[in-house]
């Protein structure tokens, strides 16, 4: 271990650090590796907290491969180049059985060969190829593909994903190469995108397109907070140069990377022969509904090296390989306006409306169109023919117009300089592509505001949702949050729709509401940026409302998991006075909360950790989760020998199996319930 100043350090804090570092690393990769953890969250984030906590005594001790790293890097202002010493080349496409025949018709002719090739078969990944280099197993750098020939240094962001090992293990004898290009593909699971698309939005931020938008955006943000804060993932499936090392084959290839720490994707497999090779891509094809990610096709590469080297490649892309792509669920549709939204915090976004049409089993008729800059980009103007496409379970997006089909009606769209609802001025941050109304009371941003504060993972009023919200707004008998609280029968009767029975079930919801936790008030507050998650840990962190309100930056930020931009969003909104006397009203209508730090009371699931699996029949997962958190359980994201209940419902997946066969206790939603309830 290095420092200036180590000699003067006890060699028992040494011992200890090294030690940290080594438990630490190997509970990541068995988290996200592996995804088999063998310690509780709570244990994981003390080790991190001694660490952080001798590190700060002793800063000499702090290395670049340290766990606490993992986000330390100041913002760049543009990404450096790095030159691949081994070109990550393209692979050429094929869209049909034939192609693929073909192909392994030219890998046998150029060879000279009569017999069966044998392949190594994976997935393609719909991500961001980048490449890795471990130098004496230290991870140093990190960068796009590029060109092919010199790629963005985007070492910083890379850190911060956890299935990237900063240290590489040593499977045996032998020291470490001294140096690794390992090749991989950044992606973003569906379910992390949903999320994280669905926190965007209650955030007042666009949504992004697709899951490999939201990788590739995620991976080149200029500050690595951002992207630590975003759920990227890895499959690493090659590598460039090799010091010190020989292999035969790829399948050695990947059986080394997996033997260091890098994490493959499990279903690569290898064949003989090509129509094996199509019987793979068959089966892979039939599983893609089911996996957690997105992939475009299969990718077909000879596994031997030697034969690898004598095929070569031509300009852009080897002769040993070949991407057999999956036909895209995509339809031609004629966009006939295009229409602003205006979310909660302000964003305004061009939304496609568009004839409707059927892609991937469902009728599409709306798309966002993201920003002006993205329209511009791809030339698309109200009245023209696209191409529209949906894959897997993601929303539409549009991608190309068909210029050929233009008949000169068609027009260009302009973002206007006021705003379509309010008339006030819109405007744009340096370095942001999303125009925003500054007007808070402008009426579908309040709206949006309202249904938010009552949404269930919010301060859930059942009823209030985005009509009601109009209603009430239209009858001037809500202006801000606490107006929600003023309400009277008198008030709610005298509205379109609302009876004596429908007012008194929403006002006592609202009364019901004012019972609430610190994390749930926060979140509904609508701070931008400031998302479940987050609030859950400001919560935590500072214990009431008053400590948060008095919170600077560094403070906020210092918490693991909120970035500086987060921290600078919360500390804005509690500075603004008419923000301080929102809270203050709330709080003055009787809404009270608990101090989870100093609530030591007995509750039913304390102790016990769960993980959930399938849909619920009739619970939402996240107010599922909330109940666990509520009466003092843990919600792990995996399933291994620490897990108390696995609760499965409909199409239950993975977990349900791993369960099984660790003999963890699996019960139903309704076992579940009684399960709290007792």
């Amino acid at each position: 271990m290095q420092g200036s100043n180590s000699k003067n350090i006890p060699s028992s804090v040494i011992r200890r650090v090294e030690k940290l570092r080594s438990e630490i690393n190997h509970h990541n990769y068995l988290y996200y590796v592996l995804d088999n953890p063998e310690i509780s969250d709570a244990d994981y984030d003390a080790l991190m907290r001694e660490l952080k906590a001798l590190e700060e005594q002793y800063p000499e001790l702090i290395t670049p491969d340290s766990p606490t790293q993992r986000v330390g890097a100041p913002v760049s202002e543009k990404f450096a180049p790095v030159p691949h010493a081994v070109p990550m080349l393209s692979l050429d496409d094929a869209f049909s059985p034939e192609e693929v025949i073909a192909f392994d018709q030219r890998v046998r002719k150029f060879l000279n060969h009569t017999h069966d090739i044998t392949y190594m078969l994976e997935p393609k990944m719909d991500g961001l190829a980048v490449e890795l280099i471990y130098e004496n197993g230290v991870f140093t750098t990190g960068s796009t593909r590029g060109d092919g020939f010199t790629g963005e240094d985007v070492t910083a962001n890379l850190r911060t994903v956890r299935a990237i090992p900063l240290r590489l293990v040593n499977p045996g004898k032998d020291p470490l190469p001294e140096r690794l290009e390992a090749r991989g593909e950044i992606f973003m699971n569906l379910k992390d995108f949903r999320e994280l698309n669905k926190r965007r939005e209650a955030e007042g931020q666009p949504p992004f397109a697709n899951p490999r938008n939201a990788a590739a955006g995620s991976l080149r943000q200029l500050d690595p907070a951002v992207t630590a804060s975003r759920p990227l993932d890895i499959f690493l499936y090659g590598a460039g140069r090799v010091t010190d090392r020989t292999f035969k084959t790829q399948e050695e290839i990947l059986a080394y990377l997996r033997s260091v720490g890098l994490k493959t994707n499990p279903l690569i497999d290898r064949c003989r022969g090509i129509h094996r090779a199509i019987e793979y891509h068959d089966r892979i094809a039939a599983m893609r509904a089911n996996l957690p990610y997105e992939i475009d096709g299969t990718v077909i590469k000879v596994n031997s090296l030697e034969l690898q080297g004598q095929l070569g490649a031509k300009a852009r892309s080897p002769r040993w390989a070949i991407a057999f792509k999956f036909q895209a669920a995509r339809a031609i549709t004629r966009i006939k306006d295009i229409i602003l939204s205006i979310g909660r915090t302000g964003a305004v976004t061009p939304v496609a409306i568009m004839e409707p049409v059927k892609v991937g089993g469902v009728v599409v008729s709306r798309a966002t169109l993201h920003n002006q800059d993205e329209i511009r980009r791809k030339d698309i103007r109200k009245g023209d023919w696209v191409i529209i496409q949906r894959a897997g379970d993601v929303i539409p997006e549009v991608v190309k117009p068909l210029e050929e089909r233009r008949d000169g009606n068609e027009e260009k769209f302009e973002m206007p300089a006021t705003c379509p609802v309010c008339g006030s001025k819109l405007v744009r941050k340096p370095g942001e592509a999303v125009w925003r109304c500054p007007n808070p009371e402008c009426f579908p941003r309040l709206v949006k505001k309202i249904s938010h504060f009552a949404s269930k993972s919010a301060m859930d009023i059942d009823g209030l949702g985005p009509k009601v919200a109009e209603q009430l707004i239209n009858a001037g008998l809500v202006r801000d949050l606490p107006d929600i609280y003023a309400l009277t029968m008198d008030d709610l009767v005298s509205m379109e729709r609302f009876g004596q029975k429908s007012a008194q079930n929403l006002l006592d919801a609202i009364e019901k509401s004012k019972d609430t936790t610190l994390p749930r008030f926060l979140y509904a507050l609508g701070i931008r940026h400031l998302g479940e998650v987050a609030a859950q840990k400001l919560a935590e962190h500072f214990g009431s409302i008053e400590k948060i309100m008095q919170a600077g930056i560094e403070e906020i930020s210092a918490i693991h998991g909120m970035g500086e931009e987060l921290a600078r969003s919360i500390v804005k909104w509690f500075q603004e006075e008419k923000n301080q006397t929102t809270v203050r009203k709330l709080l003055e209508t009787g809404i009270r909360f608990k101090d989870r730090k100093t609530d030591t009371g007995e509750k039913p699931l304390q102790g016990l950790s769960f993980v959930f699996t399938g849909s619920l029949p009739t619970l939402k997962r996240s107010r599922a989760k909330a109940m666990v958190q509520e009466a003092g359980g843990r919600v792990l994201s995996a399933v291994s020998r620490n897990t108390s209940y696995v609760v499965a419902g409909e199409n239950p997946g993975s977990k349900f199996e791993k369960a099984k066969k660790l003999g963890i206790p699996i019960i139903s939603e309704e076992e579940f319930l009684n399960l709290i309830r007792k």
